[in-house]
């Protein structure tokens, strides 16, 4: 389960077939919402001690990449695992222009990052009054016994806020460039070499909009991908020190439903230490190494992309438009996860509302209407839900969820599809 965050300006997207009737009645056209994501290019920027090679994509070269090189300096670092000094080696990357008055903003990345390394991500951003200070998006470590896993808490200044993994401008001061920050830190002397593998921003300005129009076609109507299907619910008062256990894991268990479509999920020896009579093992392997110690759960989006990294995959966050543009991607064959929220009833044929829920859109079936692998089932034969095309696209993209927040998990050799003509790239 994750809680949306609170959005700060009004846009809204209206597919092309609404206009000529808003035009005929004399309505203002309502404005488009705006997104763009953007990636990291490692070949520029400054470098404290990192070193890159070719560039960075999501494509045949994303091996290349941002390593620790020579150490830079030494930082101590403290938390509930005690005080530790560190080895680091940072790069920052050129600013950016956003392209429109953004108002949020969420870095999410991939890397490699052996026991006795970690990594921290933080962005700066540009508004009316210049440059901000740097805030952090997150404290990243697969290992469990060198530095706590966490978003921190406690940032809000005059010119932002960090909510868990998304950086949210104050009122009145949005954001129109943008500074990354990455910092790799290792035990000292042990010559252990994090990377980081991919690395992208997305940043918008999204409504807090009752209701969104049904989108047209995009092309994947009559599509199924076979997507392993998890029920949350399977695993309920597993393991509760991570989230209260499974009847709040469904971020991980989608998570671990497209590693499995593309056959990367944990293998028996990873999950060795799960009891003998779970049902699934991967999902508590997932929900354990996606946990948030400050966020006290497994929703957090950007962990979840690290995680499915730590199994040599690409992914990013992102925001999309509407079903048109998710059914882009189920053509080119990946799978997403979408967060929504909705109360019982606006959802036909789930069941039950949510103030904040994932579940993995794997098609559509031949009339549009959305296929889903939704964990909040009681078991994993149950997992398949149908729902209506216009509901689960309201429910998605409406103010009140989470703005469209999609997850977008893949290999490195499958190519992602063009983005949407005549709108900024989004993927």
């Amino acid at each position: 389960m994750r809680l949306p965050t609170v959005f700060l300006s009004a846009l809204l997207l209206v597919p092309a077939l609404t206009a000529p009737a808003e035009a005929a009645s004399g309505r203002r056209p309502a404005p488009k919402p705006d997104v763009a994501f953007q990636r990291a290019d490692f070949r520029t920027g400054a470098y404290e001690g990192t070193t890159s090679g070719a560039g960075l994509s999501f494509g045949a070269a994303a091996g290349a990449g941002l390593s620790f090189g020579t150490a830079a300096g030494t930082v101590a670092h403290t938390d509930a695992l005690g005080t530790k000094t560190w080895e680091y080696a940072r790069w920052t990357g050129p600013e950016q222009k956003i392209g429109f008055p953004a108002t949020e903003l969420i870095a999410s990345w991939t890397a490699d990052v052996p026991p006795r390394s970690w990594l921290q991500v933080e962005a700066r951003v540009r508004n009316a009054e210049g440059l901000t200070k740097w805030y952090s998006l997150g404290r990243w470590s697969y290992a469990e016994g060198d530095i706590r896993r966490t978003s921190v808490p406690g940032q809000r200044d005059a010119d932002a806020d960090v909510a868990v993994d998304t950086l949210v401008a104050a009122a009145g001061k949005p954001m129109t460039g943008y500074q990354l920050r990455l910092t790799l830190y290792r035990a000292p002397g042990s010559g252990v070499r994090p990377r980081v593998r991919t690395a992208g921003v997305m940043t918008s300005n999204v409504p807090a909009r009752k209701t969104v129009p049904v989108s047209p076609s995009g092309g994947a109507w009559g599509t199924e991908l076979a997507v392993p299907r998890r029920s949350q619910n399977v695993h309920q008062g597993h393991y509760p020190e991570w989230n209260g256990g499974g009847e709040a894991w469904c971020s991980p268990t989608s998570t671990t439903m497209i590693l499995g479509y593309w056959g990367r999920w944990p293998s028996a020896q990873d999950t060795a230490w799960v009891a003998s009579s779970d049902p699934n093992p991967e999902v508590d392997h997932a929900a354990r190494y996606t946990y948030d110690h400050a966020y006290k759960g497994t929703g957090n989006w950007v962990f979840n992309i690290a995680y499915a990294g730590r199994y040599g995959m690409d992914g990013f966050v992102t925001r999309l438009r509407s079903l048109t543009e998710l059914e882009r991607l189920i053509k080119a064959g990946i799978p997403v996860i979408t967060s929504q929220s909705f109360k019982k009833g606006e959802l036909p044929g789930a069941g039950y509302g949510t103030e904040g829920h994932l579940m993995a859109v794997v098609g559509f079936t031949p009339t549009g209407d959305v296929i889903a692998n939704d964990p909040a089932s009681p078991r994993n034969s149950a997992v398949r839900r149908v729902y209506p095309r216009a509901a689960f696209e309201n429910v998605w993209l409406r103010g009140s969820s989470s703005g469209g927040v999609t997850y977008v998990i893949h290999p490195p050799g499958h190519d992602l599809p063009a983005t949407t003509p005549g709108m900024p790239a989004n993927w």
